[in-house]
């Protein structure tokens, strides 16, 4: 059977992450997103956690093995149209899907460094750290750090406080190609996410803050962008969308238990509760503090 992608057929987008069990964050979130922006997402399991909408209360990795074979064999059936990378559990995980991501160097990939979230639990470990920066950050087409952990990719002895501009510029020189700083933890009465190249600033948007608290947010972005890309936008473009979409989402978000809330990734198929009122102002819409292509 030939493997070249049938007429019509929805884009292909392949996900590393460990699995949620809420649904809030990682495997799940990315799936729901990809469909919901109209790909066909394929996963790879790189962790097991035991979680729900309060917080994580163990990581369970699997063996490097185990991941490289899922991934192996869904490649070689079928053709991706980009990559999305999220927590990676180990690594062993992270060299061998490096390993693995080295024979597609024209598939745009999406790095998400899940290195801890805002409700604080720790995805990552140093030494994980350092090989997401060393074996991925080179092969990578944009990574959506948060401020916290844009500082910890671009960490450097000798600066105490280097600034967002100059952490970016690090994580350009070491090969990735764009750096979308995302302001969700920053004290700002906005969220300003910065999306920074080779020359420096590609584009700023600004955006309402809206109330949360919320969880998953950073892996829907990162799941957009890949979705937007899929479909065949260009960079600057696909970031704008995603950002609008993941918006949403938020604008959207449900608490469907005792923790956070969670970005409602099918948004746009649910139609207005009537107890809102036809005459309910919407909150306000988001607006540009800049864009450039």
């Amino acid at each position: 059977m030939s493997n070249e992608p049938v007429h019509g057929a929805p884009p292909v987008v392949l996900t590393f992450a460990a699995s949620d069990p809420s649904g809030a964050t990682g495997m799940q979130a990315d799936l729901l997103t990809l469909a919901s922006m109209g790909c066909h997402p394929l996963s790879v399991v790189t962790a097991i956690t035991v979680q729900d909408t309060t917080g994580v209360e163990s990581v369970l990795p699997l063996e490097a093995e185990w991941v490289a074979d899922q991934a192996r064999c869904l490649l070689e059936d079928m053709p991706v149209d980009a990559f999305k990378i999220g927590a990676l559990g180990s690594v062993e995980n992270i060299a061998a899907i490096a390993e693995i991501l080295a024979d597609y160097p024209d598939v745009p990939l999406i790095l998400d460094p899940v290195l801890s979230t805002g409700r604080g639990d720790t995805h990552a470990t140093d030494a994980m750290t350092h090989a997401l920066r060393d074996l991925l950050l080179p092969q990578t087409t944009i990574a959506t750090p948060n401020g916290h952990e844009l500082r910890l990719l671009a960490e450097q002895e000798d600066d105490e406080d280097p600034s967002a501009a100059d952490c970016a510029e690090r994580l350009v020189s070491a090969g990735c190609e764009f750096v979308l700083v995302t302001g969700t933890h920053e004290g700002t009465r906005d969220i300003v996410n910065t999306l920074y190249g080779k020359g420096g600033v590609v584009r700023t948007d600004t955006w309402a803050r809206l109330p949360g608290p919320f969880v998953g947010a950073g892996c829907t972005l990162a799941s957009a962008i890949a979705a937007m890309l899929a479909n065949g936008l260009e960079l600057s473009d696909a970031v704008r969308e995603a950002q609008d979409y993941t918006w949403n989402a938020l604008r959207k978000a449900y608490r469907p238990g005792m923790g956070h809330f969670l970005p409602d990734r099918l948004f746009w198929a649910r139609e207005e509760s009537d107890a809102r009122g036809d005459d309910e102002a919407e909150p306000p819409r988001p607006a540009d503090a800049r864009g450039s292509h």
